[in-house]
């Protein structure tokens, strides 16, 4: 066999296992690429499951770690000074809210104005009622004193006739018939006197005992 042919045998058998050497390595590459990604993957799965454990180190520090608690207590206070002293850190009450307070303060006036008036209506009737006893009070000892001047008047006629005859005026006996009738009226009348005497003193009490004044009960 010539020596040629074996040279370019030998060639293309070396480029083809070339070939194939190739293909094999680049087949690899990508099934370890494939490979890495899926691996890759399942760790940020697995990692975003899992959830993470928060420490001391991870959480801020604390700015008033450092601070005494009166400062701490003192700078609450000041911040709640502040707010109390702000008049706009409150919201004030709505239009709704205020109508109905005028409302209340109205009918409160109101009710209070009833009650004024209602008050002086029972003072008015209460006066006008006194004035009424009064006078009633006043009419019947005024009637009662009046009936015992009448019956004193006719006492006094009586011994007026008694004592006089003819014009002349007599001693206190002897009397005659019509004398002594006279003298037996007197006594009768005057018997009546006293009765309605201890009427008028009765009369009199109650008025007093019943608030009536001195010109009242003794007109």
């Amino acid at each position: 066999m010539p020596r040629r042919v074996v040279q370019q045998i030998l060639l293309k058998s070396f480029f083809i296992a070339l070939l194939m050497q190739s293909a094999v390595y680049g087949q690899s590459l990508g099934e370890v690429a494939r490979e890495n990604r899926d691996k890759q993957s399942d760790e940020d799965t697995s990692a975003a499951a899992k959830p993470k454990v928060i420490t001391n180190k991870d959480l801020p520090k604390d700015p008033n770690e450092n601070q005494a608690p009166s400062q701490m207590s003192g700078g609450a206070g000041a911040a709640t000074t502040s707010k109390k002293a702000d008049p706009f850190s409150e919201k004030g009450p709505t239009a709704d809210q205020r109508l109905a307070e005028q409302r209340l303060a109205d009918q409160r006036k109101s009710q209070q104005r009833l009650a004024e008036q209602k008050s002086a209506q029972q003072s008015a009737q209460q006066r006008l009622a006194q004035q009424r006893a009064a006078d009633q009070w006043k009419r019947q000892i005024l009637a009662q004193k009046n009936k015992m001047a009448g019956m004193q008047v006719r006492i006094d006629q009586l011994h007026a006739s008694i004592r006089s005859a003819n014009g002349s005026v007599q001693s206190d006996g002897p009397y005659n018939r019509s004398q002594a009738q006279q003298l037996q009226r007197v006594a009768q009348i005057q018997r009546q006197l006293d009765e309605q005497k201890w009427k008028l003193e009765q009369m009199q009490e109650a008025a007093r005992h019943a608030g009536m004044h001195t010109a009242v009960y003794d007109p």
